[in-house]
């Protein structure tokens, strides 16, 4: 399987067309086609539904799709790395993360780090845990934001000093938006959106634990965007990292921590023994030493 066939199908998938994608990638139509015949035959599998007047993805095609994607990025990454000046550092650095508090604190060191290295290029990946995890591992990534709980153990990290605080985003014109903080008391009888990633849903369901009634969960979401819009149309109320939040209308949405607080602390980790290239080892140093120090930059603010 040859990368260049690889192009040939993302282009045939993007054009919906061989004969749109062989002007596009400035060959004939019979030879496109013939690639991705031989193509299918090598897999074993039909990518294309040709039955229609533009081609679609069959489901094996949409899965390869993702994978001739990620395939081609790593090439890519790879290639500039390689190719990097001893005389200067460039490339890219990867990194993989949720919508954090901790984020503000890592976008501020990435601001100091590319003053004195404005060849390095970031590329910010956002999801939840579980695929930032599958990423990095698979070597798409080089370094993730993590919100506790996760399993540390292949990794090498640095704790970020401060507090993911959980709370309860709310429709504005809630009553409960008219308190300071809230209470599973206060939470009784209302519907809920939980977060679904098993390790945070089970911290959630642990401070519920003094609930004097069953919960109602209608919901679970792995984002807080999509859960945002489900708040403002009263359709439940969500509990969330307030720090994935950090641009709510306030017109729309409360936020408000819980009482008792949850809370949980994030880490900036990168896979121990993965190659690395001369710009995520330079970041990776830089942040190391930049991350301890915003705690003494938090208490200096305070006086």
């Amino acid at each position: 399987m040859e990368l260049r066939v690889l192009k040939y199908f993302l282009a045939i998938a993007r054009e919906q067309g061989i004969t749109r994608a062989a002007d596009v990638l400035h060959i004939t139509q019979p030879t496109l086609s013939r690639q991705i015949a031989e193509l299918e035959e090598e897999l074993g599998v039909q990518l294309f539904d040709r039955s229609g007047r533009r081609i679609r993805l069959t489901d094996e095609g949409i899965l390869f799709r993702r994978r001739a994607m990620e395939i081609l990025d790593l090439v890519e990454r790879t290639r500039e790395e390689v190719s990097e000046q001893d005389e200067r550092i460039e490339g890219t650095v990867s990194i993989g993360c949720g919508v954090l508090r901790a984020f503000q604190d890592l976008a501020e060191i990435i601001g100091r780090f590319r003053e004195t290295h404005p060849l390095v290029h970031f590329q910010i990946h956002t999801g939840n845990a579980d695929d930032v995890q599958q990423r990095i591992d698979q070597g798409l990534l080089d370094i993730a934001l993590f919100i506790e709980p996760v399993a540390a153990e292949p990794y090498n990290y640095v704790r970020f000093p401060g507090k993911e605080l959980y709370g309860v985003m709310l429709p504005a014109d809630s009553p409960l938006a008219e308190k300071s903080a809230v209470t599973v008391d206060d939470l009784a009888g209302l519907p809920l959106i939980l977060p679904s990633r098993l390790n945070v849903h089970s911290e959630v369901m642990n401070w519920f634990q003094k609930a004097k009634q069953p919960l109602d969960i209608p919901f679970t979401s792995n984002l807080s965007t999509n859960a945002a819009m489900l708040v403002v149309h009263h359709l439940a109320v969500a509990i969330i990292a307030l720090g994935s939040q950090p641009y709510a209308d306030p017109a729309r949405l409360a936020l408000r921590p819980l009482a008792p607080e949850l809370s949980e602390t994030a880490i900036l980790a990168w896979r121990r023994q993965q190659p690395q290239s001369r710009a995520v080892k330079r970041f990776i140093a830089f942040a190391q030493e930049e991350i301890p120090k915003l705690a003494s930059d938090a208490q200096l603010l305070k006086k």
